[in-house]
């Protein structure tokens, strides 16, 4: 929260909301808030290494929809971290983390995203607080406040579309 910003002029989310990830092609997603958990992460599968100029990437399937297994899309990403994380049961699990860019509602900024299997989980995609904190305030009687997604323009990551 800038100097400027009072917790009274801050956007309220619900519980759960559809956000999208349009460097990653994914144009709507809902997301669980959870305020308990500090990073964001996504479910995602059969993921694969490789170089591109030298750096670490990633290219990885999601599954954008709990009730659709026809919902998959192929993204990319280059990787800016791998850190033990705790996962809901209690144990460290090393993940990968990359940087993008989401949108709730009309507003969009860059978060981080930890690579997680999610896939026994109600949903595919967790808000943790470091990606909220300054940006909303949280009403957890509600859902889907901010309505759909504003559909940036994506910009294709080495010629690959989702």
């Amino acid at each position: 929260m800038d100097q400027n910003t009072t917790p009274e002029s801050l956007p309220t989310i619900g519980w759960r909301e559809r956000v999208s990830l349009p460097n990653l092609g994914i144009k709507q997603i809902t997301a669980k808030t959870d305020t308990g958990a500090y990073s964001s992460s996504i479910h995602a599968f059969d993921i694969t290494e490789f170089a591109k100029a030298g750096e670490l990437w990633i290219k990885f399937c999601v599954l954008t929809s709990r009730h659709s297994a026809d919902n998959t899309l192929w993204c990319e990403a280059k990787v800016v971290d791998q850190r033990k994380v705790k996962n809901s049961g209690g144990k460290s699990i090393r993940r990968y983390f990359i940087a993008t860019t989401i949108c709730i509602g009309e507003k969009c900024w860059e978060i981080e995203l930890s690579l997680a299997d999610r896939e026994s989980m109600g949903y595919r995609m967790l808000l943790g607080r470091t990606a909220i904190r300054g940006n909303f305030l949280i009403d957890p009687r509600k859902s889907y406040l901010t309505g759909k997604p504003v559909q940036k323009i994506r910009t294709p990551i080495n010629g690959l579309e989702a």
